[in-house]
């Protein structure tokens, strides 16, 4: 199925060489970082997770967001699900790509990743979090080819495949709340030790995951034949915005228990990304916007007819992932390290090569999102958009 990759329109191509330009582009910045070290970032010795852990965190939860259509189409029988299920596990292929080159060029030196392979350390958070993420990328890259292959030919998937999409559906939550322990276990950053930071996590990927395959879904509708379904559509806006409730509320009670207890550990991380400290104030615009975002979307979001009118879900639904990739790309990963155990607050700020390098991985992941999604669709418009019982 691979051929297909390389047949397309004008339009296909041009995006392909765009992507790979910004590639090109980031790979160029990351040989200076290669070359110079991580000192040409952002990073200091008190703020040593920047944006490219950051980046990490948000893709966990959208490669996560995959099993909201897995579990109620292979669980449920959620027939309307069958035709975007398949963009649900490619997308989550895009995104756990994204997210093992993002803490490849976060390292340093790349050549470490080899000891979690080579010396394993059963003890540490980061050694589980590899673990889960490469056995789920398996899962997805063995269920979503085979699914699709088969359907391709007219046939039901063989039965083996069965278990590896259960094992998928219980495996999703596992790599956010993994994700999410690397944080909330360590003593002394007030803004992550929270007993609900996994709960977090799931909330806003469950609702921001299902945001952006919503933006995709209609793209692909607007621009090939294949139809993944307006109902399958409307179902993941039902979904984004009971998750995005979820999510607004769960940072609702940190904000109460940070400020209602008047411990202020709690507090300053809140009024460095909120109001400003000692003289930083680098986040303060970005934080207020995510916050904006996030009330409109879900006041957009909960009234039915607005979300029938798939305009005004698609700006809702872009509205909640930029919401929710500033607040865990920049706002969650910041907080936790200013101000220092110290008291003391060092700014951050991306600087320019590693934005580009930043840029470059995304576009790799976009690369392979935009191959997965054109061997999809084009087997998709081979078959009509005929679901064989799975």
């Amino acid at each position: 199925m691979l051929e297909k990759a390389l047949v397309g329109g004008k339009r296909y191509w041009t995006w392909v060489f765009f992507l790979l330009a910004i590639i090109g582009i980031g790979f160029i910045a990351y040989l200076k970082q290669f070359t110079y070290g991580l000192g040409i970032t952002g990073l200091s010795r008190d703020v040593s997770w920047g944006l490219y852990i950051g980046q990490f965190t948000f893709l966990v939860g959208v490669a996560a967001s995959g099993v909201m259509l897995v579990l109620p189409y292979y669980l449920h029988n959620f027939k309307q699900f069958g035709k975007i299920t398949i963009l649900g596990e490619f997308l989550a292929i895009s995104a756990v790509t994204m997210c093992i080159l993002f803490i490849f060029v976060d390292m340093g030196q790349p050549m470490r990743i080899m000891n979690v392979i080579l010396h394993p350390t059963p003890n540490s958070i980061m050694f589980w979090d590899a673990l889960v993420l490469s056995v789920y990328l398996a899962l997805n890259v063995i269920v979503g080819w085979v699914v699709l292959g088969s359907d391709r030919k007219g046939v039901a998937p063989p039965k083996w495949v069965k278990p590896l999409i259960y094992l998928s559906i219980a495996w999703a939550p596992s790599i956010h709340t993994v994700t999410a322990f690397l944080y909330a276990g360590i003593p002394g950053r007030h803004y992550w030790l929270s007993a609900i930071m996994a709960a977090r996590f799931l909330a806003s990927a469950f609702s921001g995951g299902p945001a952006l395959l919503i933006i995709l879904a209609l793209i692909i509708r607007k621009y090939t034949k294949f139809d993944p379904g307006k109902e399958a559509i409307q179902t993941l806006g039902k979904i984004v915005t009971y998750f995005m409730i979820t999510n607004v509320f769960f940072f609702g009670l940190e904000f109460f228990t940070a400020f209602y207890s008047g411990i202020p550990g709690h507090q300053h991380p809140f009024y460095y990304l909120f109001a400003g400290m000692d003289g930083h104030a680098e986040l303060v615009p970005l934080m207020w916007t995510s916050i904006i975002l996030a009330i409109v979307s879900i006041f957009i979001l909960i009234f039915p007819a607005a979300r029938r009118n798939e305009s005004i879900l698609a700006v809702a639904s872009a509205m909640v992932f930029i919401s929710l990739w500033i607040d865990k790309g920049f706002g969650l990963i910041i907080g936790g390290f200013v101000p220092n155990m110290f008291e003391k607050v060092t700014g951050y700020w991306p600087t320019l090569p590693e934005t580009l390098i930043t840029l470059g991985v995304w576009a790799t992941g976009f690369l392979v999102l935009t191959i997965l999604y054109k061997i999809a669709v084009s087997v998709r418009e081979e078959t009509a958009g005929v679901e064989i019982e799975h």
